[in-house]
């Protein structure tokens, strides 16, 4: 669904599910029996398979612990050559406990005959009575020889254990902290933890983990799953099947309108995934201006009203010089021996487009060696900046550009031109959320350095959380010192840059050119030109060619 920064009327949310049905197969719409997992519990699962350590902040009443259970089934089930471990299910209160053995006992019945067939047991003994022996109220032990087991919430339950720990509720255990320090042990022999939660409020140890994971402090993954995209993917879909209701997108915009309704203002927090007081300035002005040095030099071009209409010669002309001018002596005075990284966020006629390289340094910290700021720039001069540019960094990695909009002109030049060096990037919440953390881990811990200048300043300021995502509010502009308007833009640079430091390196092949004088830009335009061996010489050797 398109993302709003405000609520979604019960219209809203019927027409854009009855547009959604329109296009989905008929066996979707109840035609057939659907998938026992719903796509965001197989997220879960995919992720549990994968990584170590997975945290899971979700929505009330999703079914998440409902789908772990088949995923604790078919851990302990498992011999141990096949990864087979005990699974040890930590809930803060009795009835939690209960609940997930019942509903691992179901899965664990619903297994067995597929066992079967492949001469496989799940239980020591064959048949009902087996089965029954080995599902007691807190435990259930399998033929593999582990089990699946509830431990109390004290963290010296998990002392002299070994497995997969699922810490359910996590943000409501009464030493959450002593817990997962506990739960983390079991690494070292190869388990796994799973952190499962509703938010309970911006200082809880829950959303400090999960800050750690999204700034790449703690290694693990983050599987977020709010109500609306629940239901989505089918959450209402699947209670009507159970209940024996009838689905219609009518119903379900009503149903899910009861439901945030009395929920009232906890909602944002109990459904939304966003935790209690966590609105507001995302970096403190003291953060910003500590990372930030007076040297860097921040060039800005805008072009004249009508520009756009002049002949090609005279634009390429014009910009040509600029680029001579202006551009060509910062970038020969880099450091031929460092890595270096590109961010740009695109504006055309409302906002700025800034352009970021960052150069790692030796001490790894990213240092900006200059910015650019393009005022009423045309797409065709952004193009040919981004190249000169691009062409001229020393050893060039990775770039980024918003491709948003207006931008996925640009993005889509680039990446024809660099390959998979360069990404045109769909800027939304979900990039937002996973590519903000780490460059707020940058800003506090002082290793990204930044022009001293007031509008980068206001710029990076201009985060916020919004609905408990990082990014720029839509309507938040403030007139620029060359005429246009700033919406964030060098915040949104900054952040594709780091995002791009942090991609994997892609390796460049070799292409004999024929050296070009930057000047060409100013005499010549040739789509031929934007082949991806046709790079000028110098930045052949600044991509590391030679």
């Amino acid at each position: 669904m398109t993302e709003h920064e405000g609520p979604v009327s019960e219209e809203d949310w019927a027409a854009h599910r009855q547009l959604m049905m329109q296009s989905m197969p008929l066996q979707l719409m109840g035609g057939s029996i659907p998938d026992v997992l719903l796509p965001y519990q197989k997220r879960l699962l995919q992720s549990t398979a994968i990584y170590s350590l997975t945290v899971s902040d979700k929505s009330r009443r999703i079914g998440f612990t409902w789908g772990v259970g088949s995923d604790a089934v078919l851990t302990s089930g498992a011999q141990k050559s096949a990864g087979g471990m005990d699974t040890l299910y930590i809930g803060y209160n009795l009835d939690m406990a209960r609940e997930f053995i019942d509903t691992c006992a179901m899965w664990a019945k619903a297994f067995m005959p597929a066992c079967s067939e492949v001469s496989e047991y799940l239980f020591l003994e064959e048949g009902e009575k087996g089965t029954e022996r080995a599902i007691k109220a807190f435990r259930i032990s399998f033929a593999s020889g582990f089990e699946i087991v509830a431990l109390s919430s004290r963290p010296r339950s998990l002392r002299g254990r070994q497995g997969f720990v699922i810490l359910d509720e996590f943000a409501f255990h009464d030493d959450a902290a002593g817990l997962l320090k506990a739960a983390m042990a079991l690494l070292i022999w190869g388990g796994k933890v799973l952190v499962i939660s509703t938010h309970n409020g911006a200082d809880n140890p829950f959303n400090e983990l999960i800050e750690e994971i999204r700034q790449k402090r703690r290694p693990g993954n983050v599987v977020r799953c709010t109500f609306d995209e629940a239901i989505e993917q089918g959450l209402y879909q699947r209670i009507c099947l159970v209940t024996g209701k009838t689905w219609s997108p009518e119903a379900e915009a009503k149903w899910r309108a009861e439901i945030r309704a009395s929920y009232g203002d906890d909602a944002a927090e109990e459904l939304d995934c966003i935790p209690s007081q966590g609105t507001g300035v995302y970096l403190t002005q003291a953060q910003i201006t500590a990372c930030m040095e007076d040297c860097i030099p921040v060039i800005s071009l805008s072009c004249p009203k009508g520009f756009e209409q002049g002949s090609d010669e005279a634009r390429d002309s014009f910009v040509a010089a600029w680029l001579e001018e202006n551009i060509d002596p910062l970038l020969k005075a880099m450091d031929r021996d460092l890595a270096t990284f590109y961010g740009q966020d695109f504006g055309r006629l409302v906002d700025l487009s800034v352009i970021t390289p960052l150069q790692e340094q030796r001490d790894m910290t990213l240092r900006t060696p200059f910015v650019v700021e393009l005022n009423n720039v045309p797409f065709r001069e952004q193009e040919k900046i981004l190249k000169f540019i691009v062409d001229g960094l020393p050893r060039f990695v990775a770039g980024k550009i918003d491709a948003t909009g207006n931008g996925l002109y640009l993005g889509e030049r680039a990446v024809q031109k660099y390959g998979a060096a360069f990404e045109a990037v769909m800027l939304s919440d979900s990039w937002y959320l996973a590519n903000m953390p780490p460059f707020k881990a940058h800003i506090q811990d002082r290793t990204i350095v930044l022009p001293k200048k007031t509008e980068i300043r206001d710029d990076l300021r201009k985060i916020k959380q919004i609905n408990g995502v990082p990014k720029i509010a839509r309507d938040d502009r403030t007139i620029a010192q060359n005429g246009g308007k700033r919406h964030g833009d060098a915040a949104v640079a900054y952040c594709l840059a780091v995002a791009a430091a942090s991609s994997e390196p892609v390796e460049f092949a070799y292409h004999s050119v024929t050296p070009r004088s930057p000047m060409a830009l100013g005499t010549s335009y040739d789509d031929d030109d934007d082949d991806a061996g046709d790079v000028s010489m110098r930045g052949l050797l600044g991509n590391g060619a030679f």
